[in-house]
């Protein structure tokens, strides 16, 4: 401990090699995870015990240098904020494995990544990228060459290989369950992230809610940030105008702004479903345990993350992929927020 405190020079593989007894090849093999048919045990055990009294680090900038790429992985995503997320990268890393190492590149709540941004990292010389909910512009500013793989693009597929959720699918059971249950006038409060993702989760709920008789009026659409007290405001300030226009249901671009409308609307003394019926996009673990649960449209976010890093690194080792382009499906789960 008084040496590794007193020490100032950086420590290098020589010097593990000459504490152990073997070539700086083999402290390489060992420190790589390389040793399968190459090194004995015994060197094994003797280069991993001056590691750790050393505390030896491999140089990963300069092995990069020397390979032309990192084993790094950039996964850029827009207001990771969202708890939906968590579970993306939960598949993401699962994918990769060990291999590789996940650097995320977000934003602040409600922002899109700029292109200027990751391009600055870049200089890390990725093994490959992850993009999630992009926008065509992004993607065209961006002109990345190497491995890519898109997360929840619809509409995208032509930039790159992508994995997409059939969100439109849900959206459509939606509006039938609320239309089945009598509503007749709805209220929509969306993201301002602006992502095609939510485009079209909106676009296809409110093209079949017109198709069930449902009617969904401009006044009684607002967008939040990702944020329960953000959507639990706009709540409050709209709810008085859309109680007074008979509005029965109001259906939310994620599960965390269904939680804010939850919220404010026990403040308020309105009663879920009895008064007024909620749901939302996501399904998060929350809920299915709320008070009441939340009626949501269910998107795989870990089958999503694992699919992307499958292909990513199918790409990064040289593969050639089967399906470049997949969709997973989308369902509804009937809670008890609308009854």
């Amino acid at each position: 401990m008084h040496r590794a405190l007193g020490r100032t020079q950086r420590v290098t593989a020589a010097m593990v090699a000459s504490l152990a007894g073997v070539s700086t090849a083999t402290v390489s093999l060992v420190a790589n995870g390389k040793t399968q048919g190459r090194v004995s045990e015994d060197n094994i055990s003797r280069v991993r015990q001056a590691i750790a009294e050393l505390g030896y680090v491999v140089d990963g900038i300069g092995s990069s240098l020397a390979k032309g790429v990192s084993s790094i992985v950039i996964l850029v995503a827009p207001d990771i904020s969202n708890p939906f997320f968590a579970k993306v990268i939960a598949g993401v890393r699962e994918s990769l494995g060990s291999e590789y190492q996940l650097l995320l590149s977000v934003t602040d709540a409600g922002e899109f990544p700029r292109a200027e941004d990751v391009r600055k990292l870049l200089a890390l010389r990725p093994a490959g990228l992850l993009v999630d909910a992009p926008n065509a512009s992004f993607l065209e500013d961006l002109s990345v060459a190497g491995p890519l793989v898109l997360l929840d693009a619809p509409g995208l597929e032509a930039y790159a290989p992508s994995v997409n959720l059939d969100v439109a699918h849900g959206a459509r059971e939606l509006a039938a369950h609320l239309a089945a249950s009598g509503h007749k006038r709805v209220a929509y409060v969306d993201s301002v992230t602006g992502t095609a993702t939510f485009e079209v989760r909106r676009a296809a709920f409110l093209d079949e809610a017109n198709s069930c008789g449902i009617s969904v009026a401009d006044a009684h659409i607002i967008s939040t940030t990702i944020d329960v007290g953000a959507a639990a405001a706009a709540f409050a300030a709209a709810w008085p105008d859309w109680q007074r226009a008979g509005v029965t249901a109001v259906v939310c671009g994620t599960d965390t702004h269904a939680y804010g409308v939850l919220q404010e609307a026990r403040v308020a003394g309105v009663r879920i479903p009895e008064e007024l019926a909620v749901a939302g996009f996501d399904d998060l673990p929350y809920s299915a345990t709320s008070n009441p649960s939340l009626t949501s449209v269910h998107l795989p976010a870990t089958p999503l993350g694992l699919k992307a890093g499958e292909q990513l690194r199918g790409l990064m080792e040289g593969r050639e992929l089967e399906q470049p382009q997949l969709t997973l499906e989308s369902s509804l789960v009937v809670r008890g927020s609308t009854g």
